[in-house]
């Protein structure tokens, strides 16, 4: 018989994937959540996962052999409360996760403010290329699969090494748990304001997870971040292969690949921007750390298919068109902006923002945001349920910035000033009320 884990939380992507990875491996696997709706429920109940709405209680009923926590899950929540009171066993989902499926993997743990999920998916994808069928646990949907997690028979599994808390009982980033023989540190900022005081606590935990490299393993380093350069200088047991600098491997404006200054090929693609071109970069050293040839990782990047929700064209009407993209950090907003500049051209780009982070929501990094929308025409922002004066944060933009509380106004407002030739960015990392939807249908006259 099975063994039956029970998920706390199970709608988050990260839980889940651990629940999709889990019933691949022959769990049985059950899950509650307060916020049971598609996508998730409907990729979960696909796979026939029971999911229950809520945290009644009554589900110690169903006597899992162990109680798996996400990290939505906080004191004073009825069921978790209960789980205590009985000394019900209970785990972390990265140590679940660590102490079940990856004990006798090769771990590749991407990690980094940004760009974890897009370079994630590159480097499952080099690896799937290459014909050595990686499992994976991805906080987005690669293309090239069309799903988000998955456990194979195969040694190689790629994780998106998360910074975030563990769980209410365990404050450390979720990536100590994973123990990658290859770690990418892709860039470090300030970010997640909500649990780190500075970018000296963040540093910190990305030292954690330096620390448990082995000494035959590879950390695969931005060679352009003073914050990780402070992190490798407390202590680094493991040979580190830089990118993003002449030294190590390097990138330059025709998509030439080099390593130690030798070229080693091109990169052919249709991915936007910089920021990209460093993701390419860091996928290539960790799979040629896994065996892969960088020829063949070249190959396999030129096929690479983005993660929806990263500059994901969502419709194209009356010459307008409407782009969906992740970015809610002011260096993605930026990067991102930067990365449709140089596609479109002179073409107007009309900036739509939902500030819904948490990071975001507390204000933290509002002065920023301004220099981040400066290659955008016009802005558009969503301040409904924001608790800082998103009017006051972006007025040094002058009348090229509009700020609304209502989101049927919001749209109004696009929907006044866009006109043919026009792309619409959408940035959140939320659902923005389905605003892709009614902006286009709203543009295309039919509301």
């Amino acid at each position: 018989m099975s063994k039956h884990i029970h998920i706390l939380g199970i709608c988050g992507t990260f839980m889940g994937g651990i629940a999709a990875i889990a019933k691949q491996a022959g769990y049985r696997v059950t899950g509650c959540d307060s916020n049971v709706y598609p996508p998730m429920s409907t990729q979960l109940e696909t796979q026939g996962i029971q999911l229950i709405q809520g945290f009644g209680t009554e589900q110690l009923a169903l006597k899992p052999d162990v109680f798996v926590i996400g990290n939505v899950v906080s004191r004073g929540n009825p069921l978790m409360e209960e789980i205590l009171k009985r000394n019900l066993p209970y785990t972390s989902g990265p140590q679940w996760l660590a102490d079940t499926l990856l004990r006798d993997k090769w771990v590749l743990g991407v990690a980094g403010t940004h760009g974890k999920t897009t370079t994630s998916s590159m480097l499952a994808w080099i690896l799937e290329h290459a014909g050595l069928n990686p499992g994976f646990l991805i906080g987005g949907v690669p293309q090239n699969f069309d799903i988000s997690a998955r456990i194979t028979d195969s040694p190689f599994f790629v994780i998106e090494a998360d910074e975030y808390d563990t769980a209410f009982f365990d404050k450390r980033s979720k990536f100590v748990h994973y123990r990658p023989r290859t770690a990418v540190l892709n860039n470090l900022e300030f970010d997640h304001a909500d649990i780190f005081a500075d970018l000296a606590a963040i540093e910190t935990q990305f030292h954690h997870l330096v620390r448990t490299v082995p000494s035959n393993g590879l950390v695969v380093c931005n060679g352009r971040e003073e914050s990780l350069e402070r992190v490798l200088q407390r202590g680094c047991w493991t040979p580190v292969e830089k990118f993003g600098s002449a030294e190590g491997w390097h990138i330059d404006a025709h998509e030439q690949v080099s390593l130690k200054g030798t070229l080693l090929g091109k990169l052919e693609w249709d991915l936007m921007g910089e920021h990209n071109r460093m993701n390419a970069l860091a996928a290539l050293a960790a799979a040629r750390h896994a065996g892969v040839p960088i020829a063949q990782g070249l190959t396999a990047l030129s096929q690479f298919k983005n993660v929806k929700r990263r500059m994901e064209v969502r419709g194209r009407v009356n010459g307008i068109t409407v782009y969906d993209d992740f970015a809610h950090h002011p260096t993605a907003i930026d990067t991102t902006v930067a990365g449709l500049r140089s596609k479109v051209g002179t073409a107007r780009i009309l900036a739509v923002l939902e500030p819904r982070s948490n990071t975001m929501k507390l204000g933290v990094m509002k002065d920023a945001l301004p220099a981040s929308l400066k290659q955008a025409d016009l802005t558009f922002c969503y301040a409904g349920n924001l608790g800082w004066d998103a009017r006051g944060a972006l007025a040094s933009l002058g009348d090229k910035a509009v700020v609304k509380d209502d989101l049927n106004e919001l749209i109004d407002a696009i929907a006044a000033n866009a006109k043919s030739g026009d792309q619409i960015l959408v940035m959140s990392n939320g659902g923005f009320g389905g605003i892709h939807e009614k902006l286009l249908a709203r543009l295309g006259g039919s509301v």
